[in-house]
């Protein structure tokens, strides 16, 4: 056999390999870069820079595409599983919130409040976090598209899609078509993970390592216990009693389809695109994902609902504050609702902290050195936690697509 004969017999194999396991891959050879050869890894950054752009760049315009098409096209009476996707969305971030509250008692833990202190400005309250996300509803939609403002992006996208469902059908054909296009653009970009998962892998464990997690390791563990409990345990005990069925094989995949990429990018609002292709590949109802998953990356926060209770409490009592029962359930309130506010990008929920801190009487100094240590092991937390968020948005819109309720709706539209 010849050699150019091997080359297309290797090369024709090829992509026959799932994206999964080149991903999988490209983890392997990033973390072998970093180790054996950690100065060559600044010339693959390129590569992670490059796909996390585009991502960025298609999130905004695939939703408002995608919504808009959905709606205009979508037929008189025909059900969606939006509202039970957002019961859903509250029921799991308020759990995570209690999860977090029971880990911190039964493992307290101190911190080395010598930090300096973070940069940035936490909101004042939950009525600032709520009119913020009001007022982004009316956000010029230029500037939401340009933005990545995804709450404006769904408003306008929902309110041009009833519109335009009163158009002929030849403006709802060039709507449909331009959204398989979007969709085709973004399935290219997705072909690109492991590439762009090697650079971001060698570059983040290249550059920052693991010595300085070290002196949080007790923190770290009860954060990604948290997060890891919250994912195997509480939201396949919620997807189960929706939909009396086995959670785990949906759960396992959409946490190898979406919490891969998720856990590299650290951006909800980057991984829109994957959770909608996704949805697509697991043949849930466009009308409900094309609205769920965008709503998701901005008011399904559970990892950062977390974050905010653990650091909090674990604030408190390095700080020899008593917090009674009463007190750890109002905050498991707020986290949860503070968490809907997070903006979908890295380090998001840590600046929530000094409004949670707040309700034990925790100065605004003390409370941004908690931050500050936040972005400290950001690396580890910050990329579990999107993982965690960015999959349990899948998760539950495929609960809501797949349950009895929903079923029942479509058998009597049919």
């Amino acid at each position: 056999m010849s050699a150019s004969s091997d080359t297309r017999t290797v090369s024709s194999r090829l992509p026959r390999i799932g994206l999964i396991p080149q991903i999988l891959i490209g983890i392997a050879a990033g973390l072998t870069l970093a180790v054996l050869a950690p100065s060559l890894a600044p010339s693959v950054a390129i590569l992670g820079d490059l796909f996390i752009g585009a991502l960025k760049a298609v999130a905004p315009i695939l939703v408002f595409v995608l919504v808009m098409a959905a709606i205009a096209s979508h037929q008189r009476g025909q059900p969606t599983q939006v509202r039970g996707v957002l019961v859903l969305y509250l029921i799991g971030t308020l759990v995570a919130a209690l999860v977090a509250v029971a880990a911190s008692f039964l493992f307290p833990t101190s911190l080395i409040i010598d930090a300096p202190r973070a940069s940035g400005t936490p909101p004042a309250g939950i009525a600032e976090i709520l009119r913020n996300l009001a007022m982004s509803a009316v956000d010029n939609p230029i500037s939401a598209l340009s933005e990545a403002n995804f709450i404006g992006i769904l408003a306008w996208a929902v309110g041009l899609g009833l519109l335009l469902r009163q158009a002929n059908d030849t403006t709802r054909r060039a709507l449909a078509d331009l959204s398989d296009a979007v969709s085709g653009l973004v399935r290219w970009i997705i072909r690109l993970a492991p590439l762009g998962i090697f650079g971001l892998v060698a570059t983040t464990f290249a550059s920052t390592g693991m010595s300085a997690l070290a002196d949080y390791g007790q923190l770290l563990i009860v954060l990604l216990g948290c997060m890891a409990f919250v994912a195997l345990v509480t939201n396949p005990l919620i997807v189960f009693l929706y939909t009396r069925r086995n959670p785990y094989p949906l759960v396992f995949t959409c946490l190898r389809g979406s919490a891969i990429t998720a856990f590299f990018t650290r951006s909800s609002a980057a991984n829109i695109p994957v959770n909608m292709e996704l949805c697509e590949r697991l043949d849930l109802h466009t009308d409900t994902y094309a609205v769920s998953i965008p709503l998701g990356a901005t008011i399904n926060m559970s990892g950062a609902a977390v974050t905010i209770t653990v650091m909090t409490l674990a604030a408190a009592h390095t700080l020899g504050i008593d917090v009674d029962f009463a007190t750890a359930v109002l905050l498991c309130v707020v986290s949860a609702l503070a968490a809907c506010g997070v903006s979908g990008v890295a380090g998001g929920s840590l600046l929530l902290i000094p409004m949670a801190a707040s309700l034990f009487g925790i100065s605004a100094d003390v409370a941004m050195q908690v931050v500050a240590i936040g972005f400290v092991i950001s690396v580890i937390q910050d990329s579990t936690e999107t993982a965690l968020n960015s999959s349990t948005d899948v998760l539950f819109t495929a609960a809501a697509c797949r349950s009895p309720r929903a079923k029942a709706r479509l058998a009597g539209n049919d």
